[in-house]
């Protein structure tokens, strides 16, 4: 239906035997060792593999594998089941994805649409292979262009009499149907309890360069304070506001000159960028989160 489906429909094709493996453990000699011996006996073929440590003494070691096997839904499973007893040896939490699976993303906005947009965009251009299931809005200004995509838009208004019944409702639309949930600029503080149900699984844009001018106004708050560098993080949605393990950030320099509209403006770029970066290296399995800090594979 769309120009981007082609595209999808490659890389899918592409990916079809690929599966992605996420580690993290305690640092120690042999895990590299031990894991890439596992899968060359269960004929996977290594194809990428980054890894990372805190501190070789007493540290934390992350690593990222992508393979290849000849059988992906047959051999798989199998694969997975045998990697226990690698991962039980050196007190590994691990991960495994198919490549060719889609995420299903549900971005939520309010007013702004430029991240909104972004995302669009690169969805559309086939820079994001992921499913953009649904919009929701606690307003109604997006309705026309988020269905122009073919996508579903759910306008749920927020007020403070009702943020339980929104939540409720948030919950029954998203189910266990949504892998990543997006705040693209959406005004509205989440609830706790909605949180427990995503952990890691909220990407936020903050407007600012966090931990900077946390909550709310905060390009009003850099100009206030006279700052020559203003920029955007996004980060996994905790309850602490704004303190989530921090995935992405980009500052650009400002002067005396500009006044809040112009750094709103000069913000808008960079909150774009910073947020559909996040995104991808979420939905292509490059994110692990330890602690308060998130090891970004890319």
């Amino acid at each position: 239906m769309n120009s981007y489906q082609p595209k999808y429909a490659q890389t899918r094709l592409a990916n079809k035997n690929r599966a992605r493996m996420l580690i993290s453990c305690p640092d120690r000699p042999g895990i590299v060792a031990a894991v890439s011996q596992f899968l060359y006996e269960h004929g996977a073929n290594i194809v990428q593999s980054d890894q990372y440590t805190m501190d070789p003494e007493g540290g934390m070691f992350f690593i990222r594998f992508e393979f290849d096997l000849n059988d992906l839904e047959r051999e798989l499973p199998v694969l997975q089941e045998d990697f226990v007893r690698v991962a039980d040896r050196f007190e590994m939490k691990w991960h495994t994805f198919r490549a060719s699976r889609q995420k299903r993303l549900a971005i939520f906005v309010s007013k702004e649409d430029h991240c909104l947009l972004e995302l669009l965009w690169q969805w559309q251009a086939g820079d994001l292979d992921t499913e953009i299931a649904m919009v929701i809005s606690n307003h109604n200004d997006m309705r026309d262009l988020v269905e122009s995509f073919g996508i579903p838009y759910h306008h749920i208004p927020v007020t403070p009499e009702t943020k339980a019944e929104v939540e409720k409702k948030h919950l029954e639309l998203i189910a266990d149907k949504i892998d990543l949930i997006v705040l693209a600029r959406y005004m509205q503080i989440i609830p706790p309890k909605f949180i427990e149900h995503y952990p890691n699984r909220i990407i936020n844009i903050h407007h600012s360069f966090l931990p900077a001018f946390v909550g709310g106004k905060p390009y009003a708050q850099a100009y206030q304070r006279g700052v020559k560098i203003i920029g955007a993080t996004a980060h996994y949605v905790t309850e602490e506001l704004d303190g989530g393990p921090i995935i992405e950030q980009d500052v650009q320099r400002v002067s005396h000159r500009d006044n809040v509209a112009s750094l709103k403006r000069i913000g808008r770029t960079i909150e774009r960028v910073v947020l559909a970066r996040a995104v991808k290296w979420h939905i292509e399995d490059r994110l692990l989160v330890h602690q308060n800090k998130t090891v970004v594979f890319n």
